[in-house]
């Protein structure tokens, strides 16, 4: 690496400069490696016996966390491309492990782990097997299911639906859809029930446009003598996605089938939030990218950002003059993706040369 410095400028500004350059690379170098997946509160017990073995305890630890990750960030229909993954192969993964509390209770043995796993080797190990993971975001939307009896004409909503009482009753820990349910409102009711004949069509604005949430899924269950068919309505930024899934299940009044159901319409809702926020780690866009030394906390900040991305495979300083620090930015996507992301935390960039700046 080559400094020029001119003489003009006193030889303690630029050996300050330097030292605060070198600085932000080593910073930045140690967040990059930093990055994780944090798996909290992995409980396990065993009874506390001769042949009693911590160690084995622990390992079913990191079983269970990496299979809470997995089911946190791939879809249903690709985690069985997993095979049972080898002990030494994922600790390889784990980037520390913490025991948050231990106790022995008539003579079991109790313990609650938190697991890290590295980034970076979990997006390797799924793309080894082509599958591609999606960001783990938590996301809530508004829910109104209605069942449609076609035999008698009916609509049931609220109290008289099954679904809507059963819905939020059991959650699971790797879900990441957040469901609001409408309130039982009677005007709501009066308005669905005069659109059943178009209902497929009507939009439901009046009864979405009550609460604070932009994103909803609508499910139409229709309800015959061969089953069940579900027409969901899945509104998120302003797009909309019809999926139409049939189940041969018979009897909504009964718990065991209408648990079934639910089990299976969170699933389908699951995958096509995994969908929205997927990463193709197949993409690897490499960007240059200069920002101005006049302000340090604009460079560090820059770093966090850079650092709290999910699509950024990687970024480092590749070499640093009196007036820009440059980086080489590692993007697991398009371009157009990465100026939508970064505008989304305020940074615009100049894109006319091939090394791009901040305006």
């Amino acid at each position: 690496m080559i400094f020029k410095i001119k003489k003009s400028i006193p030889k303690i500004l630029y050996i300050f400069f330097i030292l605060l350059s070198l600085n932000i690379f080593f910073f930045s170098t140690d967040k990059i490696f930093a990055k994780s997946f944090d798996i909290k509160n992995i409980d396990i017990s065993r009874p506390f016996e001769m042949n009693f073995d911590k160690n084995q305890v622990i390992n079913e630890g990191f079983e269970r966390a990496f299979s809470e990750l997995i089911s946190l960030i791939v879809s249903s229909s690709d985690r069985n491309k997993i095979d049972n993954i080898k002990s030494n192969e994922l600790k390889g993964m784990i980037e520390s492990f913490s025991i948050q509390e231990e106790k022995f209770i008539n003579e079991i043995y109790y313990v609650n782990l938190g697991v890290s796993f590295n980034k970076k080797k979990i997006y390797k190990y799924l793309e080894e097997r082509n599958i591609f993971p999606s960001v783990p975001n938590r996301k809530k939307f508004l829910f109104i299911p209605i069942i449609i009896d076609e035999n008698r004409k009916d609509l049931l909503i609220f109290d008289k639906n099954e679904i809507f009482k059963n819905w939020n009753i059991n959650s699971e820990k790797t879900h990441l859809i957040q469901y609001l349910l409408p309130t039982e409102d009677l005007e709501d009711l009066s308005q669905i029930k005069k659109n059943y004949e178009n209902i497929e069509k009507y939009d439901f604005k009046e009864v979405i446009s009550k609460y604070n949430l932009n994103d909803s899924i609508i499910s139409l269950i229709f309800k015959d003598k061969d089953g069940v068919r579900v027409l969901s309505r899945i509104t998120y930024n302003d797009n909309v996605v019809i999926k139409n899934k049939f189940f041969l299940l018979k009897d909504l009044s009964d718990k065991d089938q209408v648990d079934k159901l639910i089990e299976e319409l969170k699933l389908v809702y699951e995958d096509h939030w995994k969908k929205i926020n997927q990463i193709n780690t197949s993409i690897k866009l490499l960007l240059n990218i200069k920002i101005s030394n006049k302000n340090n906390e604009v460079l560090s900040n820059f770093e966090k950002n850079l650092d709290s991305l999910d699509l950024i495979n990687h970024f480092f300083i590749t070499k640093f003059d009196r007036d820009y620090t440059y980086y080489q930015v590692i993007f697991n996507g398009t371009p157009s993706t990465f100026l939508k992301t970064m505008k989304e935390k305020n940074y615009n960039f100049n894109t006319q040369n091939r090394i791009w700046s901040i305006r």
